[in-house]
């Protein structure tokens, strides 16, 4: 299947409307969360700034643009600065790959379902995650506090120990849609059945691969308040907090899009409905991440790592394995 090309300023078109419905998308989504938390925990949530809260979001924006950036004498500059644009910046790249639509052709011009349709789709998402790591680690390290470095420690163990996990989870979907174009995979997905069906255990490492690569609930030990403080970012306030705090919120829509591609066959649903049927698959995920992040306790670090080299990673392999015998027996 071949893809056509769209012109490149509908390209830029496509990919500024996509990143600032994406950061609208994050900034509501610290909305319903609280909201969502206070309703499960019998309180209100936020319910001052507008009706039921709704300028919230705004309102945090303003005090955080308002607040003092400080930084400890000792942090190295260039790096402490830098950190958190770089995990942002690769944050919203790795969402260009995700296919929202079909595409369409609108007089004479064609606009894809994707800022940037790759044939290597995936793998680019796996690469530039990869790369935001260092963000997280470069801004624990550089910002010379004890705090700071230990959440730093935690991360690189954290993200290294689950992103093995998370890669080998997705090779069920690669073989079953035989490409690591995201495209092609939700086509194939609308050909035959969802792969969460043929992919269930897949679909569950992944998920709870994915929970941990977000360092959320119950995974968020790099980011624990009441051990680090705070984490890698203790020594962050202002907009640098907040554009580590975007990045995290960003990562974790994007994770849940790229879930939504894998195992939900993507815009696929009754009545052609198309980007709003993605839509709603993915408030549906981002709701059970809310969910568990209000029920489930942390884990202990020893438990987190057990978990991820005993438990997921096996679980992983063998999926692969078993979903590659079957193809071949079956081909």
């Amino acid at each position: 299947m071949t893809t056509p090309h769209e012109p490149w300023l509908i390209a830029i078109i496509e990919a500024f409307l996509v990143v600032n419905v994406v950061m609208v998308l994050f900034a509501y989504l610290t909305w319903f969360e609280r909201k969502a938390m206070g309703r499960m925990q019998l309180r209100y949530g936020p319910n001052r700034a507008g009706p039921f809260g709704l300028l919230q979001p705004i309102a945090d924006l303003i005090k955080l643009i308002r607040k003092e950036a400080f930084a400890p004498s000792s942090a190295i500059g260039l790096p402490y600065i830098i950190a958190p644009i770089v995990s942002l910046f690769t944050a919203l790249a790795a969402f260009a790959v995700i296919p929202f639509g079909p595409g369409w052709t609108l007089n004479g011009w064609h606009i894809n379902g994707a800022v940037a349709v790759v044939p290597i789709g995936l793998l680019l998402i796996f690469a530039l995650g990869s790369v935001g790591i260092y963000g997280f680690i470069v801004g624990g390290w550089s910002s010379e506090s004890k705090f700071s470095i230990l959440g730093t420690m935690r991360t690189c163990a954290q993200l290294v120990s689950y992103e093995v996990s998370l890669a080998l989870s997705v090779l069920g979907v690669v073989i079953l849609g035989r490409s690591l174009n995201l495209v092609e995979i939700v086509h194939r997905q609308g050909e035959t059945l969802p792969f969460a069906a043929p992919q269930f255990v897949g679909m569950v490492i992944f998920f709870l691969a994915g929970l941990a690569e977000t360092s959320r609930a119950p995974f968020d030990l790099p980011e624990a308040d009441t051990e680090l403080v705070a984490g890698y970012h203790t020594e962050y306030s202002g907009m640098r907090w907040g554009l580590f705090q975007t990045s995290e919120y960003v990562n974790l829509i994007t994770l849940s899009g790229l879930m939504v591609t894998l195992f939900f066959s993507g815009w696929h649903g009754p009545w052609g409905l198309g980007p709003l049927w993605f839509l709603l698959k993915l408030f549906a995920l981002l709701f059970v991440f809310v969910w568990i992040r209000t029920t489930v306790p942390r884990l202990r670090y020893d438990q987190l790592m057990k978990f991820g080299w005993k438990v997921l990673l096996p679980a992983a392999t063998l999926n692969a394995v078993i979903t590659a015998l079957v193809v071949v027996w079956t081909a």
